[in-house]
């Protein structure tokens, strides 16, 4: 069997997670990992499909308490386990692959009484491409059209891989099964083991004269444009699955899948996080101590704000219901604006004046804090250092 990592290992976070502690955890994997930003690093590729693994599972609840009870076998059909609320089959699906591990070692890929060989899949296979969005095409969506290669059953012999007018034959080796079994001798006694047939490399037939446009293969290369609708919502790192749009697979086989990888570009002005968006207002100090109402920016209009007379610095405005549209449907997220006062570097002359008119009238209460602090320092001086008598 194939080792896989424990999911809860991968995304680095512990069985009692919430789920948006998981949600976060699988964004930054996915960021450090995306193989945009690792190019060529076969690693990293292979660490950022770990985590989608992990994240598609511990995100739906009913497969992650599947996962919870009986770990991979859980959630994995190929692993012959409880995928179904129970055992698959007869009941021995896990152990047919702790004995197939067994076998393997001499020679076989079986399992008892025809074990799980066969005709190879015939499943096309997946394809992947990357989609480079602004950060307003990521929030909105956006329908984009892009072409792709990918194999197609062939136009002249459509799909057979003979020659038009000619036909394939059984393979008189495994007599059109694609596999032949083989009895072999073994510590644990006599087993039957399956091979695919090399004769007919498990197609189940043989073609005298192949197709000159695929080879006999029944797939040619075609060039296609296709629409591609990128939900709202959709993050940095997204995987967006298209089924059937992959290579076809052969003897008529299905289509695979495209896989649309998605990076998003950063907005100068706004901050995503999950559905909410952040937004620094820069304001001078008159406007702070004086309040106003001022045009803000939201990402899809502008609205008026309005400045209490006595803002603070870092002070936090929540626009409700102003943020990105949830990917599955489920309402917007919000817009946090974050006061930023401005303070000149250089005032004109007209200014500090008006500033030191304004120190004259404010007298000591302009900085009420800090005439406690010195009143404070005074009284702790008197304290540490009383005056002796004369």
């Amino acid at each position: 069997m194939s080792e896989k990592r424990d999911y809860y290992e991968v995304l680095g976070v512990g069985k009692d997670s919430s789920p948006d502690e998981i949600k976060k955890a699988y964004r930054k994997k996915a960021m450090e990992f995306h193989p945009d930003k690792n190019p060529g690093d076969s690693v990293a590729e292979e660490k950022f499909k770990e985590a989608n693994e992990a994240y598609e599972i511990l995100s739906d609840e009913e497969k992650k308490s599947r996962y919870d009870q009986y770990g991979h076998a859980g959630v994995d059909p190929s692993a012959g386990g409880y995928g179904g609320g129970g055992f698959s089959g007869g009941g021995f699906g896990g152990f047919e692959d702790i004995f197939g591990d067994i076998f393997s070692a001499f020679g076989g890929g079986g399992g008892f009484g025809g074990g799980r060989g066969g005709r190879r899949s015939n499943r096309g296979s997946d394809m992947k491409i990357n989609i480079n969005l602004s950060f307003h095409e990521a929030v909105f969506g956006i329908e984009k059209k892009i072409k792709i290669k990918r194999n197609e059953e062939c136009g002249s012999c459509g799909g057979s891989g003979a020659e038009k007018g000619s036909t394939s034959k059984t393979c008189d080796q495994c007599g059109g099964a694609g596999q032949v079994y083989v009895r072999q001798q073994t510590p644990f006694g006599t087993v039957q083991q399956v091979h695919t047939c090399d004769k007919c490399h498990g197609e189940g037939k043989i073609i005298d004269k192949p197709c000159p446009t695929c080879h006999g293969s029944g797939l040619e290369s075609k060039e296609r444009t296709i629409s591609i609708k990128i939900p709202a919502g959709v993050y940095d790192g997204s995987i967006l699955p298209l089924r059937g749009q992959g290579n076809a697979g052969p003897n008529h086989g299905s289509t695979g899948d495209l896989l649309v990888y998605i990076s998003v570009r950063e907005d100068p002005l706004f901050k995503r996080n999950d559905d909410d968006i952040y937004y620094e207002l820069p304001i001078t100090y008159a406007q702070a101590a004086m309040g106003d109402s001022i045009v803000v920016p939201t990402i899809d209009s502008k609205i008026k704000l309005k400045i209490p007379e006595g803002t603070q610095n870092g002070k936090v405005f929540r626009l409700k219901g102003k943020g990105v549209p949830n990917v599955n449907g489920r309402g917007r997220g919000d817009q946090f604006i974050t006061i930023k006062v401005e303070v000149p570097r250089k005032l004109t002359r007209e200014q500090r004046h008006a500033l030191s008119e304004y120190a004259k009238v404010a007298g000591e209460d302009a900085h009420p804090e800090g005439k406690r602090f010195w009143s404070r320092v005074e009284a702790e001086e008197k304290e540490s250092h009383p005056k002796k008598d004369a």
